[in-house]
């Protein structure tokens, strides 16, 4: 009862009966009843399977308005078994497979959701979770949901107990652990926009109150399968509720709402509603642009652009979202013209040259997408290419090659010269090490990926100087942390030797009649700069990042999930490559990946900090706009991740101290 009394103290109640929801009907007998302000609610109404649905669930709830009529009913059931209660249930929710353990009790309809926690449709851990959609096609489904936070209820009843007013200020507002909420048969006029913050609703009754209008912010409650608004005065619905694209319910019976709106949801179902309203949505005003944000004093930076002998360059990291990857059915809440690629591609071009960065690291570039339309908009302002599809592409006929996408980095041919390119197939290389081959784990989890990386050496056409630049997509299951670490491991593995390798090269001559100094020399890998940038789809918590910025990981981490991986897993991962994210000094990104159900740090650029310092990045997006967006892409942001810029400067090498020559004491002449 406190849980339940605590609630009831932060609303405000008025003596005000509940709300009128029309005569009940026998709907099994088509029977059709006259709801409040329906119009056309006649035995002339369109009656497909969609519409009896609704009829069905709008007479089950016309029947429910007496006070806590769930939570009373959940209290008589279950003095019937042995549980402690019996939860209120989202009756459009399908039974969980298996039943780990009792739920917990309800008390006056306090109670949690039927399994105890929202589905993920896999794996529960969400911490690596790339991305809030499903995967690719061509690969298994990823997690759908993270989990709300801890409590030991879930559902909520408060109907028909005469609530008249919902103050923004509300104390239900701070249940963000919801997941059933019951507002039906009160005498609500409105609902306040602090609903948005509930996002882990799946279920919300409104229906039998006085709602005239809804607000817009519903829009942000994506997880919603359920909306009843039974009954009340509704005359049309936001276009803003065309995100809620999980929403299989949306009850409109009893309300005098746009005929075209409510002839939709009989005639195709709330779905064709939904997608109406998300492709007939205005475009929300754009976010301010993102500015670079300086890592060191003004007077410095001007210093350094003056000083002929300092170079400073510029690594931007996307990536784009491939035009196979980008459906209605994983992305859902976006609308469908902003999922065309003829529509993103130019929001991705325009996003690429605006920085001018030096060096563009693409992830997700589709084959034909990189020859037709990178290869020669990127030419024309002053880039030059290097890409490799993922390794599936060796098993598939010309036309679905063109399909498969890969790892793209472009560079300005003004400044840099590419020297040698090398592509990795993480496969391919974990094949070939002799601690793997008689893994099982090798061969049933590493083996059975396509993800790959590139890594191109390059040098400055006007010093001489060198850069590795390598550029990566590892591994997206949360399922497989494991093979995250190996794929990383196996990258800085062969980023160190093409660098020991790089080193070894000579100088190139200086062309004749040239006034600059010889090139500088390198005796080892590590005196190169190198950038090591992608999408790796791990967390800054993760032992993915942990190993790169630490340099070791114990072979027993938590990530390796107790598989075995030859050296990696007896030893421990160890590598010299002294690296650091470039977003490290002002803390990582809020996010690099934005949807419905994850958003977070999974792109980064990571440098080498003996070599390279940090001028400025990109600044974050802004957190006013997010609050209004329910994730990317959208219109202004054309894929689910966001580009990341770092501007470094190479660090001077550390001259070693020469040697005086010889001197002789002069000849004595006799």
């Amino acid at each position: 009862m406190q849980s339940l009394h605590h609630h009831q103290n932060s609303i405000s109640h008025y003596p005000s009966p509940p709300s009128n929801g029309g005569v009940s009907v026998n709907v099994l007998g088509q029977s059709l009843s006259v709801g409040q302000g329906s119009p056309g609610s006649t035995s002339s109404q369109i009656i497909t399977p969609h519409w009896q649905q609704q009829l069905l669930k709008c007479e089950m709830i016309r029947a429910s308005r007496s006070p806590h009529h769930r939570a009373r009913a959940s209290a008589m059931a279950s003095r019937t078994v042995t549980k402690s209660a019996i939860p209120i249930t989202n009756p459009n929710k399908p039974p969980p497979e298996t039943i780990t353990k009792d739920p917990d009790g309800v008390e006056n309809g306090i109670g949690p959701s039927p399994s105890g926690e929202p589905s993920t449709n896999g794996s529960s851990s969400v911490v690596n979770h790339p991305s809030s959609t499903v995967a690719p096609v061509v690969e298994a489904p990823r997690p759908t949901a993270a989990k709300p936070p801890e409590n030991s209820w879930s559902s909520l009843d408060m109907g028909g107990v005469q609530i008249k007013h919902l103050p923004p200020t509300s104390g239900l507002f701070s249940f963000t652990f919801l997941i059933n909420l019951y507002l039906n048969h009160n005498a609500l006029t409105a609902i306040p926009p602090e609903i948005a913050r509930l996002r882990h609703l799946e279920l919300l009754d409104l229906s039998g109150n006085s709602l005239q209008t809804l607000p817009p912010e519903m829009g942000m409650l994506t997880k919603l399968k359920e909306l009843y608004l039974f009954d009340n005065h509704i005359a049309t619905i936001p276009p803003e509720l065309g995100t809620l694209h999980q929403l299989q319910t949306l009850g409109i019976e009893g309300n005098p709402l746009e005929p075209s709106l409510k002839a939709m949801v009989q005639k195709e179902g709330t779905p064709a509603l939904i997608s109406y309203l998300r492709d007939s949505c205005p475009i929300p005003a754009p976010p301010p642009p993102r500015s670079l944000r300086d890592l060191i004093a003004p007077g410095e930076r001007e210093a350094l652009l003056e000083d002929p002998n300092v170079e400073v360059f510029s690594v931007l990291c996307f990536n784009i979202l491939c035009e196979m990857y980008a459906t209605e059915r994983m992305y859902g809440y976006t609308p469908s013209w902003a999922l065309e690629w003829s529509y993103r591609r130019d929001l991705i071009m325009a996003e690429l040259l605006k920085h001018q960065a030096d060096f563009l690291c693409l992830q997700e570039v589709q084959t034909a997408q990189y020859e037709e339309y990178f290869v020669p908009k990127l030419g024309g302002a002053g880039y030059e290419g290097v890409y490799y599809p993922k390794s599936r592409y060796k098993t598939m006929n010309e036309a679905d090659r063109r399909l498969v996408d890969g790892c793209a980095i472009f560079f300005d041919k003004s400044k840099y010269q590419l020297v040698e390119q090398n592509p990795l197939e993480f496969s391919t290389v974990a094949m070939q090490r002799p601690d793997f081959k008689k893994t099982d784990d090798m061969f049933n989890r590493v083996l059975i990926r396509s993800d790959i990386a590139v890594i191109c050496l390059f040098e400055n056409i006007e010093t001489g100087a060198r850069h590795v630049i390598a550029n990566a997509h590892i591994c997206w299951d949360p399922k497989y942390s494991d093979v995250k670490l190996v794929q990383a491991a196996l990258l800085v593995d062969e980023v160190e030797k093409v660098a020991n390798n790089f080193a070894k090269y000579p100088p190139r001559l200086p062309s004749e009649g040239s006034s600059m100094k010889p090139p500088p020399t390198y005796s080892d890998g590590t005196k190169i700069p190198i950038i090591i940038s992608g999408d790796y789809n791990s967390v800054p918590g993760s032992g993915v990042y942990e190993f790169l910025t630490n340099g070791v990981l114990p072979g027993d981490h938590p990530d390796f999930l107790s598989h075995s991986y030859g050296r990696y897993t007896g030893d421990g991962l160890r590598h010299r490559l002294g690296l650091k994210s470039a977003y490290a000094g002002i803390g990582e990104l809020p996010l690099t990946n934005y949807t419905p159900s994850f958003h977070g740090a999974i792109d980064y650029i990571w440098y080498s900090t003996a070599t390279l310092s940090v001028n400025a990045v990109l600044s974050e997006v802004d957190r006013g706009y997010l609050e209004k967006v329910v994730g990317f892409p959208d219109a202004h942001n054309p894929s689910d991740h966001i580009p990341i810029l770092s501007e470094f400067r190479v660090k001077p090498p550390r001259d070693t101290q020469a040697r005086p020559p010889p001197v002789f004491p002069s000849p004595s002449h006799a």
